[in-house]
């Protein structure tokens, strides 16, 4: 929108040009092109660019603009108008995934706004549920009837098949009803409707030497019918067949029911409005070492971060692309505040208990430097009252408006082990997620049992409900070659990449559906004002 003019006899002709970066790389890779639009200041690029999403890595883009004067791909040749830098993540984390920033880049000039908008692309979100039965089937065995089962195969670009469902055996029986089952569209037919999906019928054998029944061939299309005439099956041998001039067929397979399950994804939720709520705790114990000495883990080197700021800004400049109002809660434990040197496990880095909030990741950063400053490391290492802190914000919205994410940022052994799994175990009922980074060379043992991957966590008996602890080593991290951009990166895609399918489990059991999005966004017309 209000794109400069460039022209001196007509209006620009506006081209957008997609830029995109590599991880720990700062080149600019050309993406792709839009169209060029005539004579217009207000163009509406048709040309849509499709990319990979990733929750967990964070995707620089940069929008440039050029009014086209020649015929020639070279941008040099043309006007410069500006141009946009976001991410993939601002785009997607915006009300209605829709994006409206200044273009910027020409000194002095107003430059208009661009609107970019995201969709997520559908096709390959859909499973089907579907049962069959089978009637008058070839009898195989000699003392009984057969034990059939089903095996479905699609079909591949270059004519072979791939195995993609084998239903249960039903034994005994010349008329089975297989349980109904539930595929993805994708591994069906790979989304497309007309590849053929090539059914086999054999009767089950206990030394795996199962004998063929018999074939047929079908289309995700055909079967989409649902329960009618036409997906009514012959079971066709094609031995039988060449051999014997009066065979029919080998029975029949009959499709009882199709449903059609759209799953629903993380984007659904966060372009219906969810936010995501991100809190960071630091531990201020003294193990960590004086934060004056350069050989601490909290060292202020004023040229770069320390491992806490590094884990800090790698999740939080992700993360806060999906809060819109960019304010985080930020907690430190273990340390003595002035003025009294009382201990404590959740104080407010900004030094105001009511209202612990801080202005983007930068705000919280300000706010740690200036807590190192004025607390005194001391101890125990207690992450209970901290998760519990977010717990209790988290049980007063559990209608899927709001996700929380703690980021737990400690240098090793944990004091309140049993008080911590207890606070886990009732926060996995809760709309939150725990992430915990261990900084520092100590043994992280603990760290990984509360981990939960291996073995669910439990306290007294109960098991947490889902797993939403997710703990990394950041020493796993720290690139050789000392490129800080990267091993930031790679923190954060190991520890975020988890998110997503929490944040699903935890709406999935709760039979909570994402809000639908707001109406697309339609241009105000604008009211011509004369000047007199």
């Amino acid at each position: 929108r209000n794109l400069l003019d460039r022209d001196t006899f007509s209006k620009s002709d506006p081209i957008c040009v997609l830029y995109t970066q590599a991880i720990g790389n700062k080149e600019w890779r050309e993406f792709g092109r839009t169209e060029v639009i005539d004579n217009t200041l207000n163009p509406d690029f048709v040309r849509k660019f499709i990319m990979d999403y990733f929750f967990e890595e964070r995707e620089n883009l940069r929008f440039d603009f050029y009014d086209v004067d020649s015929k020639s791909p070279n941008l040099s040749k043309h006007d410069f108008l500006g141009q946009m830098f976001c991410t993939l993540g601002e785009i997607v984390g915006s009300q209605g995934s829709r994006l409206e920033k200044p273009i910027v880049g020409i000194p002095g000039k107003k430059c208009g706004t661009v609107i970019v908008t995201a969709e997520e692309l559908g096709c390959c979100r859909d499973s089907v549920l579907m049962q069959f039965c089978a009637n008058k089937l070839d009898k195989k065995d000699f003392f009984g009837k057969s034990d059939p089962f089903l095996v479905f195969h699609r079909s591949n670009e270059d004519g072979s098949f791939t195995i993609c469902h084998k239903t249960e055996v039903v034994k005994n029986t010349l008329n089975p009803v297989w349980q109904a089952f539930k595929i993805s569209v994708r591994a069906l037919c790979n989304g497309d409707y007309d590849r053929t999906i090539k059914v086999e019928v054999y009767d089950w054998d206990r030394d795996g030497s199962h004998d063929f029944i018999g074939e047929f061939t079908t289309s995700y299309r055909e079967l989409s019918r649902g329960q009618s005439q036409f997906n009514v099956y012959e079971v066709i041998n094609p031995k039988k067949k060449g051999k014997k001039k009066k065979y029919i067929n080998s029975g029949t397979v009959t499709l009882l029911s199709f449903l059609i399950e759209t799953e629903v994804s993380f984007l659904d939720y966060i372009k219906g409005g969810t936010q995501i709520n991100f809190t960071v705790a630091i531990d201020f114990t003294a193990s960590n070492g004086n934060p004056s000495q350069p050989t601490s883990l909290h060292y202020m080197n004023p040229y770069q971060l320390n491992a806490y700021g590094m884990a800090l800004k790698a999740v939080g400049e992700i993360i806060q692309d999906y809060d819109s109002d960019k304010m985080f809660p930020a907690l430190g434990f273990g340390a003595r505040l002035p003025p009294d040197g009382r201990v404590s496990h959740e104080f407010a880095l900004n030094g105001n208990p009511q209202n612990p909030y801080c202005h983007g990741i930068d705000g919280v950063m300000e706010a740690y430097y200036r807590s190192l400053k004025s607390v005194q490391l001391y101890g125990p290492t207690n992450f209970a009252p901290v998760i519990n802190h977010v717990a209790r914000y988290a049980s007063s919205v559990k209608d899927g408006s709001q996700y929380f994410v703690l980021l737990i940022i400690t240098d090793g052994v944990i004091s309140d082990m049993a008080q911590t799994k207890e606070s886990i175990v009732n926060a996995s009922k809760l709309p939150m997620s725990i992430i915990i980074v261990g900084v520092g060379p100590a043994e992280f043992d603990a760290m990984e049992e509360l981990d939960g991957d291996v073995v669910r966590i439990s306290s007294r008996g109960k098991f947490a409900e889902r797993d939403i602890v997710q703990f990394v080593p950041f020493r796993d991290y720290i690139d050789r070659s000392g490129n800080h951009v990267l091993s930031m990166a790679r923190l954060a895609k190991d520890v975020l990449a988890e998110i997503p399918e929490q944040f699903l489990s935890y709406m999935r059991v709760r039979g909570i559906k994402p809000s639908p999005a707001p109406p697309p966004y339609t241009p105000p017309i604008h009211v011509l004002q004369t000047q007199i």
